[in-house]
């Protein structure tokens, strides 16, 4: 049963159930602050064990879609969804119309996009019932698969992090270990190895971990081996919270750096932890936005040069954040919520102000 102080504490404008026995939709649309403009989130289809579940998966998502629109400078607020089901055995064109039918309901306060579990294909579904939505095909006007985008800017991020932390710019040599080979793993590997890095693959989908393995050349390191591993840099791409109270103590890694969502079980915690362990964490929302930004641009009109040079300033976004986590005795995620929280204090206090003249 879903606990709604779970909602309550987390200071979120508005969040939609969204439940159709015809189809067997159950979904959750949370937007978390419109103040700097409408919210923007991918929709996830996940196997959650319970609503709860998806729920407080939801309620964490769109908050880090605020906190990454924010420091990315865009135009946008935060939100997300999640639909309740297996992505491989669940899916029908009659439940992302349905789905499409409720994002329509929220009149543009929240637009959607693919996410884990969710296609091109899916969301040209939810189209139909919708104008409300990015990540369509380049065919329809649209930006296409964002995941290219995301894996670049994460390995901009990767670049940032090394560079900060031992002062070179190559990753030539560097051992790094990708966990999650999904669409945007495997790009992530793609960039890796060109810049000659020495990559390392987890991943549940076996027969997907062994195909980019050979693709790649790229080793496989075992589930149990992970955490504990000496690599310099250790990439989640996978599921969040894979940084917790059973990991933690296990780490190796100068580095952590990947393009999953909520890497830290706590953010507050177990950011402390990380740099009283003198281990760099690039936040996950401000590494992993190119995703945002590609489908964002995709709204004012698709500009695949605007996207490229955006991105790539995630390289100095983090470089600042590192130095304000430095400068004040901060963990960087901490640094981070207090830039992304400025921004969007500031724009309302302007909003304000502007309302009162």
């Amino acid at each position: 049963m879903v606990q709604f102080k779970n909602i309550e504490t987390k200071n979120h404008k508005k969040v939609v159930y969204c439940s159709d026995s015809d189809t067997g939709l159950k979904a959750f649309i949370a937007v978390h602050n419109t103040v700097l403009g409408p919210s923007l989130g991918g929709c996830r289809m996940w196997s959650y064990q319970s609503e709860e579940e998806a729920l407080v998966d939801v309620l964490r998502l769109s908050k880090g879609m605020t906190y990454k629109a924010a420091i990315a400078g865009l135009k946008l607020g935060g939100g997300k969804s999640v639909i309740i089901g297996s992505s491989k055995e669940d899916k029908s064109k009659a439940l992302f119309k349905s789905f499409g039918k409720f994002v329509d309901m929220l009149s543009g306060e929240y637009i959607t996009a693919e996410d884990v579990g969710t296609t091109e294909d899916d969301m040209e579904i939810v189209r139909t019932e919708t104008k409300y939505v990015t990540g369509v095909s380049k065919e329809n006007g649209g930006s296409g698969d964002p995941s290219p985008v995301t894996a670049y800017g994460t390995y901009i991020g990767i670049k940032a992090s090394v560079k900060y932390k031992f002062n070179i710019s190559s990753l030539s040599g560097l051992k790094i270990m990708v966990q999650g080979i999904g669409s945007v793993g495997e790009h992530l590997v793609h960039h890796l190895c060109n810049d000659g890095a020495d990559v390392y693959v987890n991943d549940i989908d076996i027969e997907k971990l062994n195909y980019v393995s050979r693709k790649y050349s790229v080793k496989i390191i075992k589930p149990e081996n992970l955490y504990g591993f000496d690599a310099d840099v250790y990439a989640p791409c996978a599921l969040g919270a894979t940084i917790n109270d059973t990991t933690i103590d296990q780490l190796k890694c100068p580095i952590i750096a990947g393009a999953a969502n909520n890497v830290l079980l706590d953010s507050k915690k177990h950011g402390n932890q990380l740099m009283k362990k003198n281990i760099l964490f690039a936040p996950d929302y401000v590494i992993n936005a190119g995703g945002l930004i590609n489908v964002a641009n995709e709204i004012e009109g698709y500009n695949e040069d605007k996207v490229k040079n955006k991105t790539e300033s995630i390289y100095d976004t983090l470089l600042n954040i590192y130095k304000i986590s430095n400068d004040s005795g901060i963990s960087t995620s901490e640094a981070s919520s207090r830039l992304a929280e400025k921004i969007i204090a500031e724009k309302h206090e302007n909003q304000l102000l502007e309302i009162e003249l």
